[in-house]
């Protein structure tokens, strides 16, 4: 089979296409032949082994890939490394069935970054009708989809914000009542002029470093910060619990993978559920680039880079 594959940790430069034998299911998993393989920002932290999760060489990049078993269903495989590759082995478990309806990028972007949405809002937010949310990296993989699941659950006032005017005005095309630069200097100032001087009843957050810092000192009380990535590779000020005290604010957390411990319930309910907002023109996913598997080092340049916006996917085809 044709994989990426990296043989020591860094950036980019470290993933080389290879043929490898093919993997072989063993009792209690499922052999998928791979149509595309979602790229996602955690791939870039994997690769260079800054993940939640230790890495382990050699690597082949890549948790999920939307393919077809031997008995011609169509699944996502959610899957600890290995997507980068034209053929996977998953576990029954964490293959989700996808209808034939939704295309393989749309299916790959609902599945994780949709799915991470739709937690961070519900699950780990607790978004109530009326409260205003931050969203940022708005045009982003989860921000896009974020932004407008937000106005779904029925949020008040959503602030989008991106680091270029052409993704900010994404952001307001997609739902967003507001955009604003995610530029750390001067951020607080700008997200509360944006919510009519008030604070802010909800932020997420994957940006880390000072952009935490600015989103954390304009929550509103009982405000609430959810934290599900660290893109900006900084890490913000440590937090006492007495400034939390002060104005009953939460900080969460929230991590993917935790939802594979019931993956019936939290993401495949969510993913059909979301289906279902696709179908009904109320979701749409956006889609910032197709790769040829062999070029799976521009999609991750391309990606640190702010260069891309929506769900990237690779072709293991080209």
């Amino acid at each position: 089979m044709r994989a990426v594959q990296i043989t020591e940790f860094g950036g980019p430069e470290v993933m080389t296409l290879v043929e490898l034998p093919d993997p072989v299911a063993a009792e209690g998993q499922v052999l998928v032949e791979v149509d595309r393989a979602g790229v996602n920002y955690g791939d870039t932290h994997n690769v260079e082994n800054s993940y939640l999760a230790p890495a382990k060489l050699p690597l082949i990049p890549g948790g999920e890939v939307i393919g077809r078993t031997a008995d011609g269903r169509r699944v996502i495989a959610l899957i600890d490394s290995g997507g980068y590759a034209s053929k996977v082995v998953a576990a029954p478990q964490r293959l989700f069935e996808v209808p034939e309806d939704i295309s393989h990028g749309d299916a790959l972007a609902l599945i994780c970054q949709g799915t991470t949405a739709w937690h961070i809002l519900r699950t780990s937010a607790r978004i109530q009708p009326g409260e205003s949310v931050v969203v940022h990296a708005a045009a982003g993989g989860v921000g896009s989809l974020a932004v407008q699941l937000a106005k779904v659950f029925g949020a008040g006032t959503v602030i989008a914000t991106a680091s270029t005017e052409d993704k900010r005005k994404l952001a307001l095309d997609l739902g967003a009542d507001v955009a604003v630069d995610g530029d750390p200097d001067g951020l607080a100032e700008r997200l509360r002029e944006a919510n009519g001087g008030k604070r802010i009843d909800v932020v997420l957050e994957m940006v880390g470093g000072p952009v935490f810092d600015a989103s954390l000192s304009v929550l509103a009380p009982f405000g609430r910060i959810v934290a599900y990535g660290s893109a900006g590779r900084v890490q913000p000020t440590p937090v006492l619990p007495a400034k939390l005290m002060r104005g009953s604010l939460s900080i969460v957390g929230f991590w993917l993978i935790d939802c594979l411990r019931n993956p019936a319930e939290l993401v495949q309910a969510p993913f059909d559920e979301m289906v279902e907002l696709v179908r009904a023109g109320k979701l749409r996913p956006q889609i910032g680039g197709e790769y040829p598997m062999s070029a799976a080092r521009t999609a991750h340049e391309d990606l640190r880079a702010r260069r891309t916006v929506g769900k990237l996917v690779l072709d293991p085809a080209q």
